[in-house]
């Protein structure tokens, strides 16, 4: 049996947690970093090591993973003071779990290669906090075929499933395309339950009601529930993200001659809620934003 290759991940955030718990769970020596490094406590407390700096998850990883908050971050944490590009080496793999601008990360995809030797997969995950947990994310990823199988073994701990989009850049091409889709059903579901309610129906039958028929979802059984009975902790995912991810798209979109109005007028929608004091909620609290209009 072949040793386990050597992990690093920086991100220990609300889906970097329980990502890194399974790895260390499945026997994975496993380095991390936080810019709160407090955050990494409980990970060092099972057996993980914590580095200093990001250059340090180099050190001995074969495979160093990020899940971060957005680009401007990514490109930080590698490019910055004591980056991942100052301690990386050929032959290890960069695997970046965040979601990102496509033509960003080709670019920094290129520029690390060029600078170390280190490739880049752009690997971004659907699913949530709940995915992370239970180890049954949808990933998809863009790379070099033979990185892809190479970290394939490591990634089947966190996801369900591993799809090879493309090239670099592909992987955050689907995800832009996924948040879309989420962002555009969990504003509709807000509708929804804000309209039964000011209609008298009994908003929390809506999801038990649907399911299994054409509008089901798992956006509608998670969020109409939720939205429902005005449950808007704990904070599973937040506003900003799903802004982020829809600004991306719609610059994706823009890039590419094409017209995403749907997803515009979700971007816009997504802003108006987010500037009301929302942005690090739980987007379960849309449906405030549709609520208010009785008033």
């Amino acid at each position: 049996m072949s040793e386990l290759p050597s992990l690093a991940f920086a991100g220990i955030g609300l889906m970097g947690l329980p990502m890194c718990r399974r790895l260390l769970a499945a026997g994975y020596q496993l380095t991390v970093w936080n810019r709160s490094p407090e955050k990494c406590a409980t990970l060092i407390e099972a057996g993980a090591r914590q580095a200093g700096n990001p250059a340090d998850l180099c050190r001995d990883a074969d495979i160093v993973l990020l899940c971060l908050a957005d680009t401007a971050v990514v490109r930080e944490v590698v490019y910055g003071s004591d980056g991942i590009v100052e301690g990386a080496k050929a032959g290890q793999l960069l695997v970046d779990h965040s979601s990102l601008e496509p033509a960003a990360t080709r670019a920094m995809a290129a520029e690390l290669e060029s600078r170390s030797g280190m490739r880049w997969i752009d690997a971004p995950v659907s699913g949530g906090t709940a995915g992370a947990e239970t180890g049954s994310l949808a990933i998809m990823a863009g790379g070099r075929s033979a990185d892809i199988e190479r970290v394939r073994p490591v990634l089947a701990h966190l996801g369900q499933r591993l799809t090879h989009m493309g090239d670099v850049g592909a992987g955050q091409v689907t995800k832009a395309c996924n948040q879309m889709i989420v962002a555009c059903n969990a504003l509709v579901i807000a509708e929804v339950v804000a309209l039964a309610e000011r209609s008298g129906v009994d908003a929390s039958l809506i999801a038990p009601a649907l399911a299994g028929g054409f509008a089901d979802s798992k956006p509608l059984q998670i969020l109409a529930p939720q939205m429902a009975d005005s449950v808007f902790e704990p904070v599973k995912w937040r506003v900003r993200t799903l802004l982020k991810d829809l600004d991306t798209a719609v610059q994706l979109s823009r890039e590419a001659g094409g017209a995403t109005p749907m997803t515009g007028l979700a971007a816009q929608l997504m802003r108006l809620h987010g500037s009301g004091g929302e942005l690090e909620n739980d987007p379960s609290t849309l449906v405030r934003m549709f609520r208010e209009q009785k008033q």
